[in-house]
């Protein structure tokens, strides 16, 4: 990865963490799959309208979009209602890092050095201190729904990568990104009307203009402008740039960005044992970033010259 792509991961990572922040403003007012349904409707209803769909096999798109988008956030959303603390979400939602290498290793065969594969232990090993530490403020559910929603994204990183190597012409990642966006915003609100009810999250956009609901609308902004337009936009690019196992590394310094923002905002002040953690997800997901070399792979049964994300198709 290039000093400039890996700037831009960086980039993703300080925009996802804050994203927490937003989330927990906006669903401190909207209920939770209305407001998943919300972030992607303004979106898709422009995309539709002015920006050509993107030359991609339908299968590979409406994987990114049933995965990064409906899946990874109906759940994120639901656990975080549910009571999952922010700088915990943003932690336990990086699941989708190791979910992804691992996919991509066994789904796509995408070779994988010694040194991703020990980066993403070292990698786990601080997520799961920090998570052994945080634990005793969730439940048992919200924990097991925000992992699910970490292996969401990682069937929506398969989804994008497959996505961009099969683009027809000139590839177009903003384009991809933008036409996922169409794809949840009916199935999540369908859901809502049936769990939340028809009416319900209507009711919460109609008020959101008030003096002590306009919070939820900064965050809803915040959320799509930066969280997805600017943030989603960049990680697909870099997804079908690089292998999977090289790309999503990077989102596991999203609890650190995650976490600090939480104590600072929102009282969620990180212990010592914590802080201890973040260090060492910092140092695997660096070291999960280091260049391959072809001597040193596992999982790999294809030739080198095969290009893994046209397996399949």
């Amino acid at each position: 990865m290039t000093p400039r792509d890996r700037l831009l991961g960086l980039t993703v990572i300080v925009l996802w963490g804050l994203n927490f922040l937003a989330i927990r403003v906006g669903l401190d007012h909207f209920p939770p799959f209305f407001f998943a349904a919300l972030r992607f409707l303004i979106i898709a209803i422009p995309v539709v309208i002015f920006v050509p769909r993107p030359q991609v096999p339908l299968r590979w798109l409406l994987l990114y979009g049933f995965g990064f988008g409906f899946g990874q956030f109906v759940f994120l959303f639901w656990a975080m209602h549910s009571g999952m603390p922010t700088g915990l979400a943003s932690l336990v939602l990086q699941s989708s890092a190791p979910f992804t290498v691992l996919l991509g290793a066994f789904l796509l065969r995408e070779k994988l050095s010694v040194w991703q594969v020990s980066g993403i232990a070292v990698a786990v090993v601080g997520m799961s201190l920090i998570g052994w530490d945080r634990s005793h403020h969730a439940a048992l559910l919200p924990v097991i729904l925000t992992l699910l929603g970490g292996l969401s994204w990682a069937f929506g990183n398969l989804g994008s990568r497959l996505a961009a190597a099969n683009t027809v012409g000139e590839p177009a990642p903003m384009r991809l990104m933008l036409w996922m966006c169409v794809i949840p915003p009916l199935p999540m609100l369908a859901l809502s009307a049936v769990v939340e009810g028809p009416t319900a999250g209507w009711h919460a956009l109609g008020t959101a203009f008030s003096a002590d609901a306009w919070p939820s609308l900064v965050g809803l902004a915040y959320i799509i402008l930066l969280g997805t337009i600017a943030g989603s936009g960049l990680w697909t690019m870099l997804m079908g740039r690089y292998p999977a196992g090289m790309v999503a590394p990077l989102s596991l310094l999203v609890p650190v960005v995650g976490i600090g923002a939480s104590g600072l905002f929102l009282h969620e002040d990180p212990s010592p044992l914590s802080l201890v953690g973040a260090v060492i997800v910092i140092a695997g997901a660096s070291a999960a970033q280091m260049r391959r070399k072809p001597a040193n792979t596992v999982f790999s049964d294809t030739p080198a010259a095969s290009p893994p994300a046209r397996l399949g198709v």
